[in-house]
C-alpha cells in the first residue's frame, strides 16, 4: 500500500542523481577527461584498475586553486557557464557542474591540482560522501589528478548490473579514441593495472591519429579536406539580446563572422574500406554524436564507390556556432539538436563530392627532380604524343571534359587492356574498361533518357516481376503474343548496341534506377582487348579524369595503378652512390 508523499532525503536525491550522470567507469573516465580538455591539457594520463574500480587522470592543464578545489565536488558548481543563457551557445564539452559532484556520490574522491606555475605547491583534497575531509599542501607540476577509488561501493546492485570488465574496457578504449580524434594536439597515455595499454601521439588533424587506432589503414589510405563553410541565419532562434551580444562574441573570437570550419577525412575508397559501418562518425565542435541524418548522407556520398557489402572510413567534424546547436537532449551528451539540418546535409555531400576528385591536395606529393623532368621533355618533343583538347572522341559518351590539376599524357596501350599515361612525378596504370564504366555511368546519372525505337524488340518468357521491373524503370512494354513482348523505348545509350536484348533482360532481373545505370554503363564501356588510338586513349583519360569518383569503378574495383618517380627510384636503387654501384 502506498503511503503519504514526502520529500527524498538529501544524500538519496544526490545518489539518484549521480546515477544519471556516472552509470559505468566510462563514463567517469569520460567527464574526467572532459575536465582537462576544458583546462587546456595537452598531456592526459588514464590510469584504470578495474578490480578495485579505481581510475585516475591526470593532465597538465590549468589546474585549480584551494578555493576552487573546495567548491568543485558542491551539486551544479563549475566555472563553463554563469547564467540560462549560456545554455544556448555552449564551447566547453562539460557545462552542468555534475561530474566531480556524482562521482564523489558514488566514490571515494581524491584531488590534487596546481593553478599554475607560478604557485609554490599545490592542493591535494579528499572527499568522503560528497565532503571535504582533509586538505594539505603538495608538491606537485602544474595541473590536476583525479582519483576515484571504490566507484559504486554504496550501490551494489550497480555494479551487478554493469557488464564484465573486458566490455567496460572495451567501451573505455573507444570513448579515448573518439575524443583523440576530435582533440588530435592531445598526447594520451592509458594504462590498466599500472601498466601501459595503449598510447597516442599528437597531430596536426585526425588523420594524423586514425592510423594509429586502425592499424590496418596507412596514412596515405585517408584524404583529409577542410573548408570554410558559411554559417546559416538562425534568427529565429535567438532567445534574448543577452543572447545575441554572447553570440557576437562567440564569432569574434572565431576570426570569422560567417564561417563555420568543416573538416572531413575519407578513406579512399580504392584501398580503405570495411565490413560494416563502424567508422562512419560525426563530430559537432569537439564531440562525437549520434546524427543518423549525416552518417546516412556520408553513406550515400561514398555509394557506388566501394565494392558490394563494404562500407566507408568516413569522419565529419563541424564546428560550428552554439546557437546552431542544442546539447540539453542527453545527460550524456552523445545526441544533439542539430538546426539547419538539411543545410548541413548538403554541404556536407559538396565536401564528399569534393574530397573524392582528383586535385593537388589527395595526390601524392610533387617531387622536385631534375632528371624526371629532363626525361619527360625529351620524350614529349621525341614523341608522336600530344595533348590535344580540340579531337573529337569517337568513343561512346565521351565529350570534352574539364582537365583537373593533373595532367597525364598517354604514352603506350598495353595488351589492349591497360593504358599507361605519364605525369611530372611517375606514371599511372589505367584500365580501359572500368575508367570508361566509370564515365559513361556519371554520365548516365546525369542524363539518362529512354529513347523511342521504330522496331520494337521483342523478349520472350518474361515473367511479372522482369515486366514490373522494365516498367518502373519507364520503358513502355506491352504483350505481343503468346509470351512475347514489345519494348518500345529503350536507354539512349543501348540503342547503338547489338546486343540490346539481352541488357534488357539483364535490367528486368531487378534493382533500383541506380543499378540499371551501372548495368548500362558495364554493358556499354569498351571492352577489353580493344585496340584504341592514341586520341581515343587520351580524350578517355581527360574524361575520366573530370568524373566525380574517379578512383573506383560503380563496382568499387580501382580503377589505376600509380607509379611515382620516388617509388621507382627506390625500386631501381638510384640513391646509390655512383661509385659503390661499380664496385669502386
Amino acid at each position: 500500500m502506498l503511503g503519504e508523499i514526502r520529500a527524498l532525503p538529501a544524500e538519496v536525491v544526490d545518489l539518484i542523481a549521480a546515477g544519471e550522470v556516472i552509470d559505468s567507469l566510462a563514463a567517469v573516465v569520460r567527464e574526467l577527461v572532459e575536465n582537462s580538455l576544458d583546462a587546456e591539457a595537452n598531456r592526459i594520463s588514464v590510469s584504470i584498475v578495474p578490480e578495485s574500480w579505481q581510475v585516475r587522470v591526470t593532465d597538465n592543464g590549468k589546474g585549480m586553486s584551494l578555493k576552487d578545489l573546495k567548491a568543485c565536488v558542491k551539486p551544479h558548481s563549475t566555472s563553463k557557464i554563469r547564467s540560462r543563457e549560456d545554455l544556448w551557445h555552449i564551447t566547453s564539452l562539460g557545462f552542468r557542474g555534475e561530474a566531480l559532484h556524482s562521482i564523489a556520490q558514488v566514490a571515494q574522491l581524491e584531488i590534487c591540482s596546481r593553478s599554475s606555475a607560478a604557485d609554490s605547491v599545490g592542493w591535494k583534497a579528499s572527499y568522503k560522501q560528497g565532503k571535504l575531509v582533509t586538505e594539505e599542501a603538495v608538491a606537485i607540476a602544474p595541473g590536476t589528478t583525479v582519483t576515484a577509488i571504490d566507484l559504486f561501493e554504496k550501490i551494489p546492485v550497480r555494479r551487478r548490473g554493469l557488464p564484465p570488465f573486458p566490455q567496460q574496457l572495451k567501451t573505455i578504449q573507444k570513448i579515448i579514441y573518439q575524443i583523440a580524434l576530435c582533440h588530435p594536439q592531445v598526447t594520451w597515455q592509458i594504462k590498466l593495472q599500472e601498466k601501459l595499454w595503449f598510447s597516442l601521439s599528437p597531430g596536426k588533424n585526425a588523420r594524423d591519429i586514425l592510423p594509429q587506432i586502425l592499424k590496418r589503414i596507412k596514412h596515405d589510405d585517408l584524404h583529409y579536406l577542410k573548408l570554410e563553410i558559411p554559417t546559416p541565419s538562425n534568427e529565429s532562434e535567438m532567445r534574448e539580446d543577452t543572447e545575441t551580444e554572447r553570440l557576437g562574441e562567440w564569432l569574434t573570437e572565431t576570426n570569422d563572422n560567417s564561417q563555420s570550419p568543416l573538416e572531413l577525412i575519407i578513406g579512399l575508397p580504392d584501398r580503405c574500406h570495411r565490413h560494416r559501418a563502424d567508422w562512419v562518425k560525426v563530430a559537432v565542435n569537439r564531440r562525437f554524436v549520434r546524427s543518423p541524418e549525416l552518417e546516412q548522407t556520408m553513406l550515400n556520398g561514398m555509394a557506388k564507390t566501394l565494392p558490394r557489402d563494404r562500407f566507408p572510413v568516413c569522419l565529419l567534424h563541424l564546428q560550428t556556432c552554439p546557437s546552431q546547436i542544442d546539447w540539453n537532449r542527453h545527460p550524456a551528451k552523445t545526441e544533439i539538436y542539430l538546426h539547419s539540418l538539411t543545410y548541413w546535409q548538403t554541404e556536407v555531400a559538396r565536401a564528399i563530392e569534393r574530397a573524392l576528385k582528383f586535385d593537388s591536395d589527395n595526390l601524392p606529393q610533387v617531387v622536385s627532380d631534375r632528371r624526371i623532368g629532363k626525361i619527360l621533355q625529351v620524350a614529349e618533343a621525341r614523341g608522336k604524343y600530344h595533348l590535344n583538347n580540340e579531337l573529337n572522341p569517337p568513343l561512346i559518351g565521351i565529350k570534352k571534359p574539364k582537365i583537373s590539376s593533373l595532367t597525364l599524357k598517354v604514352v603506350a596501350q598495353v595488351n589492349k587492356t591497360y593504358i599507361v599515361a605519364e605525369h611530372a612525378t611517375g606514371m599511372w596504370l589505367i584500365e580501359q574498361h572500368i575508367a570508361h564504366e566509370r564515365v559513361l555511368y556519371e554520365q548516365l546519372q546525369d542524363d539518362w533518357q529512354l529513347v523511342p525505337i521504330e522496331t520494337p524488340l521483342v523478349l520472350n518468357n518474361l515473367i511479372p516481376r522482369q515486366i514490373e521491373q522494365l516498367e518502373k524503370l519507364g520503358m513502355a512494354i506491352e504483350p505481343f503474343g503468346e509470351n512475347l513482348w514489345a519494348v518500345r523505348n529503350i536507354p539512349q545509350m543501348l540503342a547503338r548496341r547489338e546486343d540490346c536484348s539481352d541488357a534488357l533482360l539483364e535490367l528486368s532481373w531487378g534493382g533500383d534506377l541506380r543499378t540499371a545505370q551501372v548495368a548500362t554503363a558495364c554493358r556499354s564501356a569498351i571492352r577489353n582487348g580493344t585496340p584504341l588510338t592514341m586520341e581515343e586513349m587520351q580524350n578517355l583519360v581527360n574524361c575520366w579524369q573530370a568524373t566525380r569518383n574517379p578512383r573506383t569503378c560503380p563496382h568499387g574495383r580501382p580503377i589505376y595503378l600509380s607509379l611515382e618517380e620516388t617509388e621507382l627510384s627506390r625500386f631501381f636503387r638510384r640513391h646509390w652512390v655512383i661509385g659503390k654501384s661499380h664496385g669502386i
